[in-house]
Protein backbone atom coordinates (compact mmCIF):
# COMPACT_ATOMS: atom_id res chain seq x y z
CA UNK A 1 0.00 0.00 0.00
CA UNK A 2 1.22 3.46 -0.88
CA UNK A 3 0.45 6.56 1.14
CA UNK A 4 1.87 10.00 0.51
CA UNK A 5 1.13 13.66 1.13
CA UNK A 6 -0.33 15.57 -1.81
CA UNK A 7 1.27 18.99 -2.14
CA UNK A 8 -0.33 20.02 -5.42
CA UNK A 9 -1.65 23.61 -5.69
CA UNK A 10 -5.23 22.35 -5.69
CA UNK A 11 -4.62 20.30 -2.56
CA UNK A 12 -2.88 23.14 -0.75
CA UNK A 13 -5.64 25.56 -1.64
CA UNK A 14 -8.19 23.01 -0.51
CA UNK A 15 -6.42 22.57 2.84
CA UNK A 16 -6.37 26.31 3.36
CA UNK A 17 -10.11 26.41 2.71
CA UNK A 18 -10.65 23.52 5.10
CA UNK A 19 -8.75 25.30 7.88
CA UNK A 20 -11.13 28.21 7.48
CA UNK A 21 -14.04 25.78 7.34
CA UNK A 22 -12.97 24.04 10.54
CA UNK A 23 -12.72 27.36 12.39
CA UNK A 24 -16.02 28.62 11.08
CA UNK A 25 -17.82 25.34 11.73
CA UNK A 26 -16.55 25.41 15.28
CA UNK A 27 -17.72 28.98 15.65
CA UNK A 28 -21.11 28.05 14.28
CA UNK A 29 -21.35 25.23 16.80
CA UNK A 30 -21.25 27.85 19.53
CA UNK A 31 -23.63 30.26 17.86
CA UNK A 32 -21.10 32.06 15.68
CA UNK A 33 -21.00 32.63 11.97
CA UNK A 34 -21.12 30.11 9.12
CA UNK A 35 -18.36 29.39 6.63
CA UNK A 36 -18.37 32.73 4.92
CA UNK A 37 -20.23 31.20 1.97
CA UNK A 38 -23.57 32.43 0.69
CA UNK A 39 -25.60 30.33 3.12
CA UNK A 40 -27.26 32.47 5.79
CA UNK A 41 -27.81 30.86 9.16
CA UNK A 42 -31.41 30.58 10.26
CA UNK A 43 -32.72 32.99 12.87
CA UNK A 44 -34.84 31.95 15.80
CA UNK A 45 -37.89 33.48 14.05
CA UNK A 46 -37.41 31.64 10.76
CA UNK A 47 -39.57 28.51 10.39
CA UNK A 48 -37.53 25.41 9.66
CA UNK A 49 -37.79 23.86 6.21
CA UNK A 50 -38.87 20.18 6.40
CA UNK A 51 -36.71 17.79 4.41
CA UNK A 52 -36.23 14.01 4.17
CA UNK A 53 -32.68 12.65 3.98
CA UNK A 54 -32.12 8.97 3.21
CA UNK A 55 -29.08 7.23 4.64
CA UNK A 56 -27.82 3.83 5.73
CA UNK A 57 -27.85 4.11 9.52
CA UNK A 58 -25.60 1.08 9.88
CA UNK A 59 -22.79 2.44 7.71
CA UNK A 60 -20.05 4.33 9.58
CA UNK A 61 -19.43 6.27 6.34
CA UNK A 62 -22.61 8.20 7.08
CA UNK A 63 -21.56 9.27 10.58
CA UNK A 64 -21.58 12.98 9.52
CA UNK A 65 -25.34 12.65 8.95
CA UNK A 66 -25.85 11.61 12.56
CA UNK A 67 -23.50 14.39 13.66
CA UNK A 68 -25.38 17.01 11.63
CA UNK A 69 -28.62 15.90 13.27
CA UNK A 70 -27.31 15.63 16.85
CA UNK A 71 -25.07 18.71 16.84
CA UNK A 72 -27.64 20.99 15.25
CA UNK A 73 -25.95 21.70 11.93
CA UNK A 74 -29.19 21.09 10.05
CA UNK A 75 -31.17 23.34 12.37
CA UNK A 76 -28.65 26.17 12.16
CA UNK A 77 -29.12 26.13 8.40
CA UNK A 78 -32.89 26.36 8.73
CA UNK A 79 -33.69 22.70 8.11
CA UNK A 80 -35.95 20.27 9.93
CA UNK A 81 -34.45 17.04 8.62
CA UNK A 82 -36.14 13.69 9.00
CA UNK A 83 -33.61 10.88 8.64
CA UNK A 84 -34.90 7.89 6.69
CA UNK A 85 -32.95 4.66 7.14
CA UNK A 86 -33.03 3.18 3.65
CA UNK A 87 -32.12 -0.47 3.22
CA UNK A 88 -33.34 -1.04 -0.34
CA UNK A 89 -31.39 -1.20 -3.58
CA UNK A 90 -29.52 1.77 -5.01
CA UNK A 91 -31.99 2.04 -7.89
CA UNK A 92 -34.87 2.15 -5.41
CA UNK A 93 -33.11 4.84 -3.37
CA UNK A 94 -32.36 7.02 -6.38
CA UNK A 95 -35.90 6.54 -7.66
CA UNK A 96 -37.24 7.60 -4.25
CA UNK A 97 -35.13 10.76 -4.40
CA UNK A 98 -35.92 11.50 -8.05
CA UNK A 99 -39.67 11.12 -7.53
CA UNK A 100 -39.86 13.20 -4.36
CA UNK A 101 -40.40 10.41 -1.84
CA UNK A 102 -37.10 11.56 -0.38
CA UNK A 103 -35.31 14.85 -0.93
CA UNK A 104 -31.70 13.71 -0.77
CA UNK A 105 -29.46 10.81 0.16
CA UNK A 106 -25.91 9.81 0.95
CA UNK A 107 -24.32 6.97 -1.00
CA UNK A 108 -21.29 5.70 -2.91
CA UNK A 109 -20.11 7.27 -6.17
CA UNK A 110 -19.05 3.93 -7.65
CA UNK A 111 -22.54 2.57 -7.00
CA UNK A 112 -24.57 5.61 -8.07
CA UNK A 113 -22.95 6.59 -11.36
CA UNK A 114 -24.47 3.73 -13.40
CA UNK A 115 -28.11 4.54 -12.54
CA UNK A 116 -27.35 8.25 -12.88
CA UNK A 117 -25.99 7.54 -16.36
CA UNK A 118 -29.39 6.02 -17.11
CA UNK A 119 -31.15 9.26 -16.28
CA UNK A 120 -32.32 9.46 -12.65
CA UNK A 121 -33.03 13.11 -11.79
CA UNK A 122 -30.61 13.27 -8.86
CA UNK A 123 -27.68 15.69 -8.69
CA UNK A 124 -24.45 15.14 -6.77
CA UNK A 125 -23.56 18.27 -4.79
CA UNK A 126 -20.53 17.26 -2.69
CA UNK A 127 -18.15 14.48 -1.77
CA UNK A 128 -18.23 13.38 1.87
CA UNK A 129 -15.01 11.44 2.43
CA UNK A 130 -12.82 8.59 1.21
CA UNK A 131 -11.33 5.46 2.69
CA UNK A 132 -14.04 2.98 3.69
CA UNK A 133 -13.39 0.08 1.27
CA UNK A 134 -10.87 -2.67 2.05
CA UNK A 135 -9.41 -5.84 0.54
CA UNK A 136 -8.36 -8.54 3.02
CA UNK A 137 -6.55 -11.87 2.91
CA UNK A 138 -5.07 -14.29 5.41
CA UNK A 139 -1.45 -13.70 6.32
CA UNK A 140 -0.56 -17.13 4.95
CA UNK A 141 -2.23 -16.59 1.56
CA UNK A 142 0.77 -14.99 -0.11
CA UNK A 143 -1.46 -12.18 -1.37
CA UNK A 144 0.36 -8.97 -0.51
CA UNK A 145 -0.95 -6.66 -3.21
CA UNK A 146 -3.82 -6.36 -5.67
CA UNK A 147 -1.78 -8.04 -8.41
CA UNK A 148 -1.74 -11.14 -6.19
CA UNK A 149 -5.45 -11.63 -6.96
CA UNK A 150 -4.67 -12.91 -10.46
CA UNK A 151 -6.06 -16.42 -10.78
CA UNK A 152 -7.70 -16.20 -7.33
CA UNK A 153 -11.27 -16.09 -5.99
CA UNK A 154 -12.48 -12.93 -4.24
CA UNK A 155 -15.54 -12.85 -2.02
CA UNK A 156 -17.81 -9.79 -2.22
CA UNK A 157 -21.23 -8.94 -0.83
CA UNK A 158 -22.68 -7.81 -4.15
CA UNK A 159 -21.55 -8.22 -7.76
CA UNK A 160 -22.35 -4.54 -8.36
CA UNK A 161 -20.96 -3.25 -5.08
CA UNK A 162 -18.75 -0.17 -5.06
CA UNK A 163 -16.00 -2.26 -3.47
CA UNK A 164 -16.10 -4.86 -6.23
CA UNK A 165 -16.10 -2.07 -8.82
CA UNK A 166 -13.19 -0.32 -7.14
CA UNK A 167 -10.85 -3.31 -6.97
CA UNK A 168 -11.85 -4.35 -10.50
CA UNK A 169 -10.70 -0.88 -11.59
CA UNK A 170 -7.38 -1.26 -9.76
CA UNK A 171 -6.84 -4.69 -11.33
CA UNK A 172 -7.55 -3.30 -14.78
CA UNK A 173 -5.02 -0.51 -14.27
CA UNK A 174 -2.42 -3.14 -13.37
CA UNK A 175 -3.02 -5.05 -16.58
CA UNK A 176 -5.16 -7.80 -15.05
CA UNK A 177 -8.57 -8.47 -16.58
CA UNK A 178 -11.02 -8.46 -13.63
CA UNK A 179 -13.58 -10.45 -15.62
CA UNK A 180 -11.40 -13.30 -16.94
CA UNK A 181 -8.37 -13.45 -14.65
CA UNK A 182 -10.13 -13.09 -11.28
CA UNK A 183 -13.19 -14.97 -10.04
CA UNK A 184 -15.72 -13.07 -7.94
CA UNK A 185 -18.05 -14.94 -5.60
CA UNK A 186 -20.98 -13.40 -3.74
CA UNK A 187 -21.77 -13.98 -0.05
CA UNK A 188 -23.79 -12.13 2.56
CA UNK A 189 -21.46 -9.49 3.99
CA UNK A 190 -21.44 -11.01 7.47
CA UNK A 191 -20.35 -14.39 6.06
CA UNK A 192 -17.35 -13.17 4.07
CA UNK A 193 -15.02 -14.03 6.92
CA UNK A 194 -16.40 -17.56 7.15
CA UNK A 195 -15.96 -18.07 3.41
CA UNK A 196 -12.31 -17.07 3.77
CA UNK A 197 -11.80 -19.40 6.73
CA UNK A 198 -13.29 -22.33 4.81
CA UNK A 199 -11.01 -21.70 1.85
CA UNK A 200 -13.91 -21.01 -0.50
CA UNK A 201 -12.25 -17.72 -1.44
CA UNK A 202 -8.70 -16.41 -1.30
CA UNK A 203 -9.55 -12.79 -0.40
CA UNK A 204 -12.57 -10.72 0.58
CA UNK A 205 -13.56 -7.13 -0.15
CA UNK A 206 -16.26 -4.95 1.36
CA UNK A 207 -16.88 -1.67 3.17
CA UNK A 208 -16.70 -0.49 6.76
CA UNK A 209 -17.83 -1.32 9.36
CA UNK A 210 -18.29 -4.96 8.25
CA UNK A 211 -14.89 -5.46 6.62
CA UNK A 212 -13.06 -3.61 9.41
CA UNK A 213 -14.67 -5.83 12.06
CA UNK A 214 -13.78 -9.00 10.12
CA UNK A 215 -10.19 -7.80 9.81
CA UNK A 216 -9.94 -7.22 13.55
CA UNK A 217 -11.74 -10.37 14.73
CA UNK A 218 -9.97 -12.72 12.32
CA UNK A 219 -6.56 -10.97 12.40
CA UNK A 220 -6.47 -10.60 8.61
CA UNK A 221 -4.00 -8.72 6.44
CA UNK A 222 -5.25 -5.56 4.73
CA UNK A 223 -3.97 -5.98 1.18
CA UNK A 224 -5.27 -2.66 -0.07
CA UNK A 225 -7.95 -0.01 0.37
CA UNK A 226 -9.39 2.90 -1.57
CA UNK A 227 -6.84 5.38 -0.26
CA UNK A 228 -3.94 3.87 -2.17
CA UNK A 229 -2.12 5.56 -5.02
CA UNK A 230 -4.12 8.09 -7.01
CA UNK A 231 -7.21 7.45 -4.85
CA UNK A 232 -5.77 8.85 -1.62
CA UNK A 233 -7.33 12.22 -2.46
CA UNK A 234 -10.55 10.91 -4.00
CA UNK A 235 -13.88 10.86 -2.17
CA UNK A 236 -16.01 7.73 -2.33
CA UNK A 237 -19.16 8.77 -0.46
CA UNK A 238 -21.33 11.50 -1.96
CA UNK A 239 -24.42 13.59 -1.31
CA UNK A 240 -27.18 13.44 -3.91
CA UNK A 241 -30.10 15.89 -4.02
CA UNK A 242 -33.35 15.68 -5.98
CA UNK A 243 -32.96 17.60 -9.23
CA UNK A 244 -36.37 19.27 -8.97
CA UNK A 245 -35.54 20.52 -5.47
CA UNK A 246 -32.40 22.22 -6.77
CA UNK A 247 -34.32 23.81 -9.63
CA UNK A 248 -37.25 25.01 -7.49
CA UNK A 249 -35.60 25.65 -4.12
CA UNK A 250 -31.86 26.00 -4.60
CA UNK A 251 -31.47 27.66 -1.18
CA UNK A 252 -32.65 24.50 0.59
CA UNK A 253 -30.32 22.28 -1.43
CA UNK A 254 -27.51 24.71 -0.64
CA UNK A 255 -28.34 24.72 3.06
CA UNK A 256 -28.40 20.91 3.21
CA UNK A 257 -25.08 20.60 1.41
CA UNK A 258 -23.40 23.20 3.60
CA UNK A 259 -24.76 21.71 6.82
CA UNK A 260 -23.46 18.27 5.89
CA UNK A 261 -20.05 19.64 4.88
CA UNK A 262 -19.73 21.38 8.24
CA UNK A 263 -20.76 18.19 10.03
CA UNK A 264 -18.21 16.22 8.02
CA UNK A 265 -15.43 18.61 8.99
CA UNK A 266 -16.59 18.43 12.62
CA UNK A 267 -16.42 14.63 12.38
CA UNK A 268 -12.84 14.84 11.09
CA UNK A 269 -11.85 17.09 13.99
CA UNK A 270 -13.80 15.17 16.66
CA UNK A 271 -13.72 11.46 15.71
CA UNK A 272 -14.22 10.24 19.28
CA UNK A 273 -17.34 12.35 19.80
CA UNK A 274 -18.62 11.55 16.32
CA UNK A 275 -18.22 7.82 16.99
CA UNK A 276 -20.17 8.16 20.22
CA UNK A 277 -22.97 10.00 18.42
CA UNK A 278 -23.08 7.40 15.64
CA UNK A 279 -23.00 4.48 18.10
CA UNK A 280 -26.67 5.12 18.92
CA UNK A 281 -27.42 3.76 15.45
CA UNK A 282 -25.03 0.81 15.87
CA UNK A 283 -25.66 -0.39 19.45
CA UNK A 284 -23.63 -3.59 19.04
CA UNK A 285 -20.53 -1.75 17.80
CA UNK A 286 -17.53 -0.90 19.95
CA UNK A 287 -17.13 2.88 20.19
CA UNK A 288 -13.33 2.60 20.20
CA UNK A 289 -13.45 0.65 16.94
CA UNK A 290 -15.86 3.17 15.43
CA UNK A 291 -13.44 5.92 16.42
CA UNK A 292 -10.55 4.09 14.76
CA UNK A 293 -12.59 3.68 11.58
CA UNK A 294 -13.40 7.38 11.46
CA UNK A 295 -9.75 8.28 12.02
CA UNK A 296 -8.82 6.10 9.04
CA UNK A 297 -11.32 7.86 6.76
CA UNK A 298 -10.58 11.15 5.03
CA UNK A 299 -13.43 13.28 6.39
CA UNK A 300 -11.22 16.34 5.87
CA UNK A 301 -11.58 15.67 2.14
CA UNK A 302 -15.10 16.66 1.12
CA UNK A 303 -14.77 18.26 -2.32
CA UNK A 304 -17.21 20.64 -3.94
CA UNK A 305 -17.22 22.72 -7.12
CA UNK A 306 -14.98 21.88 -10.04
CA UNK A 307 -12.72 19.65 -7.92
CA UNK A 308 -15.69 17.40 -7.18
CA UNK A 309 -16.93 17.48 -10.77
CA UNK A 310 -13.49 16.33 -11.94
CA UNK A 311 -13.54 13.46 -9.40
CA UNK A 312 -16.88 12.32 -10.86
CA UNK A 313 -15.42 12.41 -14.37
CA UNK A 314 -12.41 10.37 -13.27
CA UNK A 315 -14.68 7.74 -11.71
CA UNK A 316 -16.71 7.67 -14.92
CA UNK A 317 -13.51 6.94 -16.87
CA UNK A 318 -12.70 4.16 -14.41
CA UNK A 319 -16.15 2.58 -14.64
CA UNK A 320 -16.04 2.67 -18.43
CA UNK A 321 -12.74 0.77 -18.31
CA UNK A 322 -14.40 -2.12 -16.44
CA UNK A 323 -17.57 -2.07 -18.56
CA UNK A 324 -19.88 -0.71 -15.87
CA UNK A 325 -20.65 2.49 -17.80
CA UNK A 326 -21.29 2.48 -21.52
CA UNK A 327 -18.12 2.80 -23.58
CA UNK A 328 -19.65 5.64 -25.59
CA UNK A 329 -20.44 7.77 -22.53
CA UNK A 330 -18.55 11.06 -22.44
CA UNK A 331 -17.18 11.17 -18.89
CA UNK A 332 -16.88 14.96 -18.68
CA UNK A 333 -20.35 15.47 -20.10
CA UNK A 334 -21.80 12.91 -17.68
CA UNK A 335 -20.05 14.57 -14.74
CA UNK A 336 -21.40 17.97 -15.74
CA UNK A 337 -24.92 16.54 -16.07
CA UNK A 338 -25.07 14.71 -12.73
CA UNK A 339 -23.24 17.39 -10.71
CA UNK A 340 -24.75 20.62 -9.37
CA UNK A 341 -22.63 23.35 -7.82
CA UNK A 342 -25.27 24.53 -5.37
CA UNK A 343 -22.76 26.41 -3.20
CA UNK A 344 -22.02 28.89 -5.98
CA UNK A 345 -24.55 31.70 -6.15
Amino acid sequence: MTFSNDTSPVSLARRAWLRKTAWAAGAAAFGGTSLGLAVPLASAQTPLKPLNLSWNAGAICTAPVAVADKQGFFTRHGLQVELVNFAGSTDQLLEAIATGKSDAGVGMALRWLKPLEQGFDVKLTAGIHGGCMRLLATRSSGIVDVAGLKGRIVGVSDMASPTKNFFAIVLKKQGIDPDTEVTWRQYPANLLGEALKKGEVHAIADGDPTIWNIRESDHLYEVSNNLCGEYQTRSCCVLGVRGSLIRKDRATAQALTQALLEATEWTANNPEKAAEIFSVHAPSADVNQLTAMLKSHTDHHHPTGDVFRKEIALYADDLKAVNVLNSGTDSNRLASRVFSDVLTT
